[in-house]
């Protein structure tokens, strides 16, 4: 019954930009803390950009300046627009949602995405 189903990756150039979408079903997305994971390989999951119900929004150092968290409420929908990506960027991106007691850490989250694939050349 509960759904997140993401989309919006692909593969780009260094220098480039892609922007993930999350549409959320089942819940109601604006009542829960929202926010992306990466996971790349050999490398443990870590938290990128989070957006909390009042719409205050937190980003890991690494993507500040670069990324940006957003959601529409009317379209239960979470974005993140990633500008000047680099090849560090190179994950699997997953949206997840919940009432988590840390932001940073994933087992907090009650809700996941399936996960899009973000491939960053040269």
């Amino acid at each position: 019954d509960v759904q997140l189903v993401e989309s919006g990756g692909g593969s780009v150039q260094a220098g480039g930009s892609l922007r993930l979408s999350c549409v959320v079903s089942g819940f109601t997305a604006s009542r829960y803390c929202m926010g992306w994971f990466r996971r790349s390989p050999g490398k443990n999951p870590s938290g990128v950009a989070f957006v909390d119900s009042d719409g205050s929004t937190t980003y890991a150092d690494s993507v500040k300046g670069r990324f940006t968290i957003s959601k529409d409420s009317a379209k239960n929908t979470l974005y993140l627009q990633m500008n000047s990506l680099k090849p560090e960027d190179t994950a699997i991106y997953y949206c997840a949602a919940g009432l988590p007691a840390n932001i940073w850490v994933a087992t907090d989250y009650n809700y996941w995405g399936q996960g899009t694939q973000v491939t960053v050349l040269g």
